[in-house]
């Protein structure tokens, strides 16, 4: 079966969840239910084929399988500027209560602290990729402790409305930020396609990229941008999801079984949306939303993550 096919499978599978999600349930009150999953299902697509692509790219220009863009510290981040706005102007600030201003201080923070770690990693010539990331995780590991130090802290009435943004939600996805998301989400894929061919020379490695031509240190550089803007995106719009790049990537790699990131792409935006939908299925229809999706998520790509360690220590 070719790449082609699976692709098109993948796309009915896609298609399949999104009719069973839109049309199962649904007594009375069309006017009303039908738009909201609709909103949902746009929410989910974009999320989807942002983390995505962030995550494929990232772990190409790393060179590793095992690692996400949420090792530098973005989900962290998220969840600091979260419990700081709570602690310092309360749960009734315009910062909390106005969804798009949420959103674009969020967004905006970490990317400005994504620019900032890359201004200072990227300095000057040298091979600074592996020290981007371990500062990444230590600056990470800091803004988790902060935040865990406010949330003690804080009002417990307070910290409810801090507990709803430690996961990941499409319940309440406002939808006067989906046009924006999916504008800004279309215009950095549109820009990130044109390296999906030098993506295939760069998973050969530093060295081999540089003797075929590649000004790698320029395009790590732009690549790392695409994937912070991608998952600054999803995690400003729905919450973190920590595990699901992790999982639907090496998932499409196994499925695919192709190093051409064009393939690759297709298959892990499908895998993901697919991924998505299935566990919002779950949360609405079996657990009666008694959980929340990214604990859904976070548990299957948690295992799937420890298999991935064991098989790369048996190899």
């Amino acid at each position: 079966m070719n790449n082609t096919v699976k692709i098109i499978l993948l796309s009915l599978l896609c298609a399949a969840l999104i009719a069973i999600f839109l049309f199962t349930g649904m007594i009375g009150q069309w006017d009303y239910v039908f738009p909201r999953r609709v909103y949902k299902i746009a929410a989910i697509a974009i999320t989807g084929a942002a983390i995505a692509f962030s995550t494929l790219v990232f772990q190409t220009v790393t060179n590793n399988r095992i690692l996400t863009p949420s090792i530098i510290g973005l989900d962290s981040l998220y969840m600091l500027l979260q419990t700081f706005i709570v602690f310092v102007f309360g749960s009734s600030s315009r910062l909390v209560t106005q969804p798009e201003l949420n959103f674009l201080l969020s967004a905006g923070c970490m990317l400005l602290f994504v620019g900032i770690l890359y201004r200072l990693m990227f300095k000057g010539e040298g091979r600074h990729l592996y020290l981007m990331l371990l500062v990444g995780l230590v600056l990470g590991t800091f803004f988790g402790s902060m935040s865990t130090f406010m949330q003690v802290l804080i009002d417990p009435n307070e910290f409810l409305v801090v507990q709803g943004r430690m996961f990941a939600s499409f319940n309440n996805v406002n939808t006067g930020l989906l046009p924006l998301a999916f504008a800004v989400m279309i215009a950095v894929l549109l820009y990130g396609l044109r390296y999906l061919g030098i993506l295939d020379v760069m998973s050969l490695g530093r060295d081999h990229a540089v003797n075929l031509g590649i000004a790698y240190d320029r395009t790590v550089k732009r690549l790392l941008v695409i994937a912070a803007v991608l998952v600054s995106l999803s995690t400003a719009l729905v919450g973190p999801i920590t595990f699901l790049g992790l999982l639907v990537v090496n998932v499409a790699y196994q499925l695919m079984a192709t190093y051409r990131h064009r393939a690759l792409l297709g298959g892990s935006i499908l895998i993901g949306i697919a991924a998505l939908i299935g566990g919002q299925l779950l949360v609405e229809r079996v657990f009666t939303f008694s959980t929340t999706i990214s604990v859904i998520v976070n548990f299957a790509g948690g295992l799937y993550f420890l298999y991935l360690l064991l098989r790369e220590n048996k190899i």
